[in-house]
């Protein structure tokens, strides 16, 4: 198939819906080629937009600690920040021990929540059953300040034990400045 065959078709289906009406060859190839020039640009200027490096974080109740040690680990290569603006539970709160604290902060909205490793329920028959291995592996990787706020508040348990926006958060995390 040839260039021809292809600028011919393309106008064409463009300009289907006159139907019944000739279209100048000449108007065809130049209506293709308008089309084919936008469809660069738009590629052209996507290209050079900045990318938006940042993971912004609302509603994370956790999940497979596995999964987000390889996420974190990837937003750190990128050089990504992090904005906690909403809930970050569980597993989400590795974020604090993976990324550098510099790259992360918390808007008003924010919350930490911590509580001990359980195994997956599929394979404990639904039920809750904590895993000290999992809880020690989650520790190990806090920085000193959240293990410290995890002792003075009674170490991880089976319940969660949150942070929310405040100055105790905002002694772990910096808040989030204007400009992010």
């Amino acid at each position: 198939m040839t260039k021809d065959y292809w600028i011919k078709n393309l106008a064409a289906g463009f300009w289907g819906s006159l139907r019944g009406r000739s279209i100048p060859e000449g108007f065809r190839r130049h209506a293709a080629m308008r089309i084919t020039l936008l469809s660069l640009l738009l590629l052209c200027l996507a290209a050079a937009t900045p990318a938006r490096a940042e993971l912004h974080i609302t509603r994370d109740h956790g999940g497979y600690v596995e999964e987000y040690k390889t996420k974190y680990k990837r937003v750190r290569e990128k050089g990504e920040r992090v904005i906690i603006d909403g809930i970050c539970n569980s597993a989400c709160t590795l974020v604090l021990g993976i990324v550098p604290m510099n790259k992360i902060c918390v808007t008003p909205r924010a919350s930490l929540g911590f509580h001990q490793a359980y195994y997956d329920k599929a394979f404990t028959f639904g039920i809750k059953v904590t895993s000290s291995e999992g809880t020690s592996d989650l520790m190990s990787y806090y920085p000193d300040k959240v293990k410290d706020w995890i002792r003075r508040n009674g170490g991880l348990t089976t319940d969660m034990k949150k942070i929310k926006n405040g100055v105790e958060l905002w002694k772990i995390v910096d808040p989030c400045p204007e400009e992010w």
